[in-house]
């Protein structure tokens, strides 16, 4: 089992910038792919960007070149920094990651991000 504590968001203004962070406890070692999600109430979750065990990262086209995912396996967290933060960002971000070998998926119980002037 690993458990996800996220960390960060709140109100920012179009433009600026916010971090988040997720560390996960408990069976980390297993930990494949660490990412976000976020989701805009009525709409369904969509991804926003992941990193694997092998630094290979993901992002979502909406996010590229504004956001960056990064990891640090000796502290089991993931980040995600925002920058050039859009009205349309606002959302819940679920912190996800994947482990085992069975690839289970565990889920954070996400955080708030406001982008509003």
């Amino acid at each position: 089992q690993v458990q996800l504590g996220e960390s960060g968001g709140g109100l920012v203004q179009p433009g600026g910038s916010l971090s988040l962070a997720c560390a996960a406890s408990g069976s980390t070692l297993s930990i494949h792919v660490m990412g976000w999600y976020r989701r805009v109430p009525g709409a369904q979750r969509e991804l926003v960007a992941d990193i694997a065990d092998d630094g290979n990262k993901n992002y979502a086209e909406a996010v590229q070149g504004r956001f960056t995912v990064s990891r640090d396996n000796a502290k089991s967290t993931v980040y995600l920094q925002m920058k050039s933060l859009k009205p349309e960002d606002t959302a819940i971000y679920y912190c996800y990651v994947v482990a085992g070998r069975d690839l289970k998926v565990f889920w954070g119980r996400g955080t708030q991000v406001t982008v509003s002037s």
